[in-house]
């Protein structure tokens, strides 16, 4: 495959993806004025130190967007998703973010973001094909502006 110029890199765009998540966070800071970016993650561990749930995202502008939220099948039903979406929430809502959001496939958990309050707002039909990519969002403080 020609790339031209360009550097194409297979599978392990781990610090590529980093530096343009930097530019482009710059660039939406400077052009809104919200400068309070902040990532977070959180994890259980088992006895023997391994993962076995976690979550991650980040804050910005009074916003929350989950971006993983993964249980070990063996730990799904146990309400570890749950307290790891709470967890999240409370946290945003320390940053004084307003609103919580989420994406997850049809074939993934859309029924447990809705029964945590979850609205759908937006459906990619055929990503991937033959499934959704589901947009939720939720209120989760009154927004003061």
């Amino acid at each position: 495959m020609n790339t031209g110029p360009f550097d194409f890199q297979h599978g392990e765009g781990n610090q590529v993806e980093a530096f343009l998540a930097e530019r482009i966070y710059e660039f939406n800071a400077k052009s809104t004025d919200y400068n309070d970016g902040e990532s977070f993650a959180a994890t259980e561990k088992d006895s023997q130190g391994e993962i076995v749930a976690g979550v991650s995202g980040y804050t910005w502008a009074k916003c929350c967007y989950i971006t993983y939220l993964w249980v070990h099948e063996d730990r799904r039903g146990t309400g570890l998703g749950t307290a790891l979406v709470k967890l999240s929430e409370d946290r945003a809502k320390s940053r004084g973010c307003t609103i919580a959001m989420v994406a997850s496939h049809s074939f993934q958990a859309p029924k447990f973001y809705e029964k945590l309050g979850y609205i759908k707002v937006a459906e990619v039909r055929n990503h991937p094909v033959g499934h959704s990519n589901i947009f939720f969002s939720k209120v989760i403080a009154e927004n003061d502006a």
